[in-house]
């Protein structure tokens, strides 16, 4: 029998038992900080609720193979085979065999990387077994009769979860790495992941707020949004940054940035290599960029028509103030576009034409094709959010932070749990968890009319989304738009986009850049590592729209920026932040965006 065994370090007793008791002390305090919350008038039901739609979704399809005595026979009869023919292969295996594995992870997937998971019979069991249970279950999911797309997607989801939650990767006993390096160190590497474990609790006030990165190396201004520029607006909403010229002259039409209040802006500025604000600057174009407010408890009431007045409005008249221009062309990030989106055919319906042209970044308009994010909409749960909000008058950031994180488990929760607190390591330094770990609140009146009037009800692209007093229809905004959508976007799908481009009354250019949501948009010229596909409006079916595109290596940064220049192509004189009519408030990136939620 050839049966590879992991290679047992000599134990220190001693160290062991010293660091047995040290763990049960990290295990207490991190008990204690998880308890805290549940104190006399300090509960939050929305993690209760959030485990009752879980049960009641899975409840509905174990329901329906239930339904039908045969069908449930079929499906046990499934798992049955495949865990008969493991049982053999792995007795083969045991007795020196050589045996084809049944099932194989993707070779994506690094949980199953160290070669102790196919070497070793044992581990290779869990393995295959744990890959045969939780892909049964997503066919249990999709084949079950009668359920409507939204319970079905919710049921994928949650099945997500819990697959990714029950991996043998994340238990020190079934994963071979663990054991051995928990053995190498005498559990040392247990205390201090318990240390951080507590520490985490205690940070998100008895939620864990896992750390993805270290947050000790990035400084807001410093090393991270550091284009310099200075803040020339301020309200209760927003900050306005106007960016410093890096040219003699610059376009004459200014270029307004409208970025998702859900994250903060500086996505688009993380580091001198990846900043997209810099490199506009260093374009020749006056840059301002809108730095929305953290909310609290005093913005309960703002709403998305408080977001259009007091946040792009509020930053043309501040703009003309600064430069004597009345006209830009704009650019909305995420939601930060469909704001945008909303504010134009407000725009168009009364007459106000201060925008000549739109850029979108990976946005929706129409939400019929919405992404991931869709299964956290439909009226029980915006119920539950908006009885959330209510005690406090804002949605807390780490809920939207922990829903993005769900939507990706195995890339952005599991890993950082097994090497933050089983391996005890600390994360590596990466600028972009940490500006995604730099989570923003909502106000409640507007994170609930974004969640009925975009995912749940998708009034804007039927116009019959109605702000202000004012009927909007997308079909009268026929100023030129750019729509870049991104290939694997999750939050923003390419077709959610594409069909998005009918909305409107103009002409739309559709370009796809390759990777994500962020990877796909933050694509600097000097470092490209995707490519993008440009094939003109979207028109047809889009995967006709893609079959015909071209292909083109590199950013689409360059390419866009001729769109722009190609609207208006007159220059002047660079403009100095702070010079005119409005004096510098503070220099970039601003106070707004150092207060963290």
């Amino acid at each position: 029998m050839t049966v590879e065994k992991i290679a047992t370090p000599v134990v220190d007793v001693e160290s062991m038992s010293r660091n047995a008791g040290q763990l049960v002390e990290e295990f207490g305090r991190a008990v204690a900080a998880y308890a805290k919350p549940f104190e006399p008038g300090k509960t939050d039901p929305s993690m209760a609720e959030g485990v009752a739609e879980m049960v009641r979704t899975l409840g509905t399809v174990a329901e329906r193979w239930l339904a039908d005595p045969q069908k449930a026979a079929e499906a046990q009869t499934l798992i049955g085979g495949q865990f008969l023919a493991l049982w053999g292969s792995t007795l083969q295996r045991m007795q020196g065999e050589a045996a084809s594995p049944v099932v194989m992870p993707d070779p994506r997937d690094k949980r199953f990387a160290a070669p102790e998971w196919s070497t070793n019979p044992m581990f290779d069991f869990l393995k295959q077994g744990y890959l045969i249970t939780s892909r049964w279950a997503e066919i249990l999911v999709d084949e079950a009769e009668g359920l409507d797309d939204h319970t079905r997607a919710k049921a994928r989801f949650y099945v997500r979860q819990l697959s990714s939650a029950l991996s043998p990767s994340n238990f020190v006993m079934t994963n071979p790495e663990l054991i051995r390096d928990t053995l190498r160190e005498n559990g040392a590497n247990l205390v201090r992941g318990m240390k951080m474990l507590a520490e985490d609790v205690e940070a998100g006030r008895g939620e864990l707020r896992l750390r993805q990165t270290d947050p000790g190396r990035f400084e807001i201004g410093v090393n991270m949004a550091s284009t310099p520029g200075e803040v020339v607006f301020r309200n209760d909403l927003i900050e306005l940054i106007q960016y410093a010229p890096q040219t003699e002259t610059v376009l004459r039409r200014p270029l307004l940035i409208v970025p998702p209040w859900i994250n903060k802006f500086y996505i688009l500025d993380l580091n001198k290599e990846k900043s997209f604000i810099g490199w506009a600057v260093s374009q020749g174009l006056t840059v301002f960029v809108i730095s929305w407010v953290n909310p609290d408890e005093r913005h309960a009431a703002k709403d998305f028509e408080s977001y259009m007045r007091e946040g792009i409005f509020a930053a043309l008249d501040a703009i003309e103030a600064a430069t004597g221009e009345r006209t830009v062309t704009a650019a909305g990030y995420c939601v930060g576009g469909t704001l945008l989106g909303v504010t134009l055919a407000y725009m168009a319906a009364t007459g106000d034409d201060r925008i000549d042209s739109a850029t979108f970044l990976t946005t929706q308009v129409d939400f019929t094709h919405a992404g991931d994010l869709k299964v956290f909409v439909d009226e029980p749960q915006i119920q539950a959010v908006e009885a959330s909000m209510q005690s406090r008058g804002y949605l807390d950031g780490s809920k939207m932070a922990t829903a993005f994180n769900m939507l990706r488990p195995n890339d952005l929760i599991w890993p950082y749990v097994v090497n933050n607190y089983l391996k005890g390591k600390a994360p590596l330094p990466f600028d972009l968890l940490y500006w995604n770990s730099d989570a923003t609140r909502m106000p409640a009146a507007n994170h609930s009319f974004y969640l009925r009037n975009c995912y749940l009800e998708n009034r804007l692209s039927r116009g019959e989304m109605i702000l202000g007093g004012v009927r909007l229809d997308l079909g009268k905004v026929t100023i030129p738009i750019f729509n870049l959508a991104t290939r694997e976007d999750h939050i923003a799908p390419a077709l959610s986009v594409f069909e998005g481009c009918r909305s409107f009354g103009g002409p739309v250019d559709y370009v796809l850049a390759g990777s994500g949501h962020i990877a796909g948009v933050v694509n600097p010229p000097t470092k490209p590592k995707y490519q993008f596909w440009t094939g003109g409006p979207a028109h047809g079916a889009f995967g006709d729209w893609l079959s015909a595109a071209v292909e083109h290596p590199g950013s689409w940064w360059p390419y866009w920026f001729s769109w722009i220049e190609g609207q208006a192509p007159e220059r002047v004189p660079a403009r100095e932040p702070g010079g005119g009519k409005l004096p510098s408030l503070a220099p970039a990136p601003g106070t707004y965006v150092r207060v963290r939620a």
